[in-house]
Protein backbone atom coordinates (compact mmCIF):
# COMPACT_ATOMS: atom_id res chain seq x y z
CA UNK A 1 0.00 0.00 0.00
CA UNK A 2 2.88 2.52 0.58
CA UNK A 3 3.68 2.12 -3.43
CA UNK A 4 0.36 3.39 -4.18
CA UNK A 5 0.33 6.29 -1.22
CA UNK A 6 3.95 7.22 -2.91
CA UNK A 7 2.78 7.19 -6.16
CA UNK A 8 -0.42 9.62 -5.21
CA UNK A 9 1.98 11.99 -3.43
CA UNK A 10 3.85 12.85 -6.25
CA UNK A 11 0.11 14.09 -8.52
CA UNK A 12 -1.95 14.55 -5.58
CA UNK A 13 0.39 17.83 -3.72
CA UNK A 14 0.73 19.48 -7.37
CA UNK A 15 -3.07 19.57 -7.76
CA UNK A 16 -3.84 20.45 -3.76
CA UNK A 17 -1.27 22.90 -3.59
CA UNK A 18 -3.11 24.49 -7.36
CA UNK A 19 -6.40 24.72 -5.78
CA UNK A 20 -5.93 25.93 -2.38
CA UNK A 21 -3.46 28.96 -3.78
CA UNK A 22 -6.38 29.82 -5.89
CA UNK A 23 -8.87 30.04 -3.46
CA UNK A 24 -12.08 32.86 -3.12
CA UNK A 25 -14.13 34.54 -0.73
CA UNK A 26 -17.40 33.36 -2.30
CA UNK A 27 -15.99 29.54 -2.80
CA UNK A 28 -14.76 29.49 0.66
CA UNK A 29 -18.79 29.99 2.03
CA UNK A 30 -19.95 27.72 -0.91
CA UNK A 31 -17.80 24.89 -0.24
CA UNK A 32 -17.55 25.33 3.50
CA UNK A 33 -21.61 24.63 3.41
CA UNK A 34 -21.46 21.93 1.22
CA UNK A 35 -18.82 19.49 2.29
CA UNK A 36 -20.69 19.88 5.90
CA UNK A 37 -24.13 17.88 3.91
CA UNK A 38 -22.24 14.59 3.74
CA UNK A 39 -21.06 14.59 7.59
CA UNK A 40 -22.64 11.61 9.43
CA UNK A 41 -25.93 13.19 11.05
CA UNK A 42 -27.00 14.84 7.79
CA UNK A 43 -26.06 12.04 6.10
CA UNK A 44 -28.06 9.40 8.41
CA UNK A 45 -30.99 11.73 8.34
CA UNK A 46 -31.18 11.51 4.80
CA UNK A 47 -31.26 7.73 5.09
CA UNK A 48 -33.54 7.28 7.59
CA UNK A 49 -36.04 9.29 5.95
CA UNK A 50 -35.58 7.18 3.41
CA UNK A 51 -36.30 4.14 5.11
CA UNK A 52 -39.09 5.67 6.92
CA UNK A 53 -41.22 6.12 4.09
CA UNK A 54 -43.18 3.03 2.57
CA UNK A 55 -42.35 4.17 -1.01
CA UNK A 56 -38.91 4.40 -1.15
CA UNK A 57 -37.87 1.85 2.16
CA UNK A 58 -35.97 -0.27 -0.17
CA UNK A 59 -33.51 2.74 -1.32
CA UNK A 60 -33.31 3.82 2.32
CA UNK A 61 -32.10 0.19 3.26
CA UNK A 62 -29.84 0.29 0.26
CA UNK A 63 -28.81 3.61 1.10
CA UNK A 64 -28.07 2.41 4.74
CA UNK A 65 -26.35 -0.70 3.53
CA UNK A 66 -23.98 1.76 1.44
CA UNK A 67 -22.93 4.11 4.27
CA UNK A 68 -22.27 1.44 6.98
CA UNK A 69 -19.39 -0.68 4.25
CA UNK A 70 -18.44 2.52 2.95
CA UNK A 71 -17.82 4.08 6.06
CA UNK A 72 -16.13 0.64 7.66
CA UNK A 73 -14.41 0.35 4.60
CA UNK A 74 -12.86 3.88 5.01
CA UNK A 75 -12.13 3.27 8.60
CA UNK A 76 -9.94 0.39 7.74
CA UNK A 77 -7.92 1.85 5.12
CA UNK A 78 -7.60 4.92 7.22
CA UNK A 79 -5.89 3.13 10.06
CA UNK A 80 -4.01 0.76 7.52
CA UNK A 81 -2.46 3.47 5.36
CA UNK A 82 -2.00 6.18 7.90
CA UNK A 83 -2.09 8.62 5.80
CA UNK A 84 -1.47 12.40 7.09
CA UNK A 85 -3.82 15.01 6.40
CA UNK A 86 -1.80 17.04 3.56
CA UNK A 87 0.86 19.62 4.11
CA UNK A 88 -0.26 23.19 2.56
CA UNK A 89 1.74 25.71 1.01
CA UNK A 90 2.70 28.44 3.87
CA UNK A 91 0.28 31.03 4.77
CA UNK A 92 -2.71 28.98 3.76
CA UNK A 93 -4.50 26.71 6.49
CA UNK A 94 -7.41 24.07 6.33
CA UNK A 95 -10.76 26.10 6.07
CA UNK A 96 -12.10 23.28 8.49
CA UNK A 97 -11.46 21.12 11.02
CA UNK A 98 -10.44 17.50 9.93
CA UNK A 99 -12.33 14.70 11.43
CA UNK A 100 -9.23 12.52 12.01
CA UNK A 101 -5.75 12.18 11.57
CA UNK A 102 -5.82 10.12 8.69
CA UNK A 103 -6.13 11.86 5.21
CA UNK A 104 -6.74 8.40 2.81
CA UNK A 105 -9.46 7.54 1.73
CA UNK A 106 -12.11 10.92 2.14
CA UNK A 107 -15.10 9.52 4.54
CA UNK A 108 -17.28 12.11 3.50
CA UNK A 109 -16.82 11.72 -0.29
CA UNK A 110 -17.86 8.40 0.25
CA UNK A 111 -20.68 9.13 2.30
CA UNK A 112 -21.78 11.81 -0.61
CA UNK A 113 -21.21 9.23 -3.34
CA UNK A 114 -23.51 6.58 -1.03
CA UNK A 115 -26.53 8.73 -0.79
CA UNK A 116 -25.83 10.57 -4.70
CA UNK A 117 -25.98 6.51 -5.87
CA UNK A 118 -28.79 5.82 -3.46
CA UNK A 119 -31.07 8.65 -4.68
CA UNK A 120 -29.53 8.41 -8.51
CA UNK A 121 -31.40 5.07 -8.41
CA UNK A 122 -34.89 6.23 -8.12
CA UNK A 123 -34.89 10.04 -8.78
CA UNK A 124 -35.38 11.32 -12.41
CA UNK A 125 -32.69 11.87 -14.38
CA UNK A 126 -32.21 15.52 -14.05
CA UNK A 127 -32.42 15.06 -10.49
CA UNK A 128 -30.30 12.36 -10.15
CA UNK A 129 -27.24 14.25 -12.13
CA UNK A 130 -28.42 17.06 -9.60
CA UNK A 131 -27.31 14.59 -6.99
CA UNK A 132 -24.57 12.94 -8.72
CA UNK A 133 -22.81 16.73 -9.17
CA UNK A 134 -23.39 17.76 -5.85
CA UNK A 135 -21.74 14.46 -4.45
CA UNK A 136 -18.83 15.21 -6.87
CA UNK A 137 -18.87 19.40 -5.60
CA UNK A 138 -18.46 17.38 -2.09
CA UNK A 139 -15.46 16.05 -3.06
CA UNK A 140 -14.12 18.46 -4.45
CA UNK A 141 -14.69 20.97 -0.84
CA UNK A 142 -12.61 18.17 0.81
CA UNK A 143 -9.75 19.59 -1.29
CA UNK A 144 -10.39 22.70 -1.43
CA UNK A 145 -10.87 23.08 2.17
CA UNK A 146 -7.20 21.55 2.76
CA UNK A 147 -8.02 18.45 4.32
CA UNK A 148 -7.66 15.83 1.65
CA UNK A 149 -5.97 15.18 -1.77
CA UNK A 150 -7.68 14.28 -4.62
CA UNK A 151 -6.55 10.87 -4.79
CA UNK A 152 -7.84 10.76 -0.91
CA UNK A 153 -11.53 12.00 -2.61
CA UNK A 154 -11.16 9.30 -5.90
CA UNK A 155 -10.85 5.95 -3.16
CA UNK A 156 -13.92 7.74 -1.14
CA UNK A 157 -15.70 7.40 -4.25
CA UNK A 158 -14.84 3.83 -5.48
CA UNK A 159 -15.55 2.78 -1.87
CA UNK A 160 -18.99 4.20 -2.38
CA UNK A 161 -19.45 2.25 -5.77
CA UNK A 162 -18.23 -0.92 -4.33
CA UNK A 163 -20.68 -0.40 -1.64
CA UNK A 164 -23.29 0.62 -3.49
CA UNK A 165 -22.85 -2.24 -5.97
CA UNK A 166 -22.91 -4.73 -3.03
CA UNK A 167 -25.59 -3.70 -1.52
CA UNK A 168 -27.70 -3.77 -4.66
CA UNK A 169 -26.80 -7.30 -5.24
CA UNK A 170 -27.51 -8.15 -1.68
CA UNK A 171 -30.53 -6.60 -1.09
Amino acid sequence: MGGLIALLNRHDQKFLHFLVTRRHRALDVLMRAITHLADPAPAVLIVAAFTLSNRWQLVGQRGMFGLIVSHLLVQLLKRWCCRPRPALPAGIHSLVRAPDRFSFPSGHSAAAMSLALMAAAVLPFAFSLIVIVLAFGIGLSRCYLGVHYPGDVVAGWILANIAYLAGSYLL
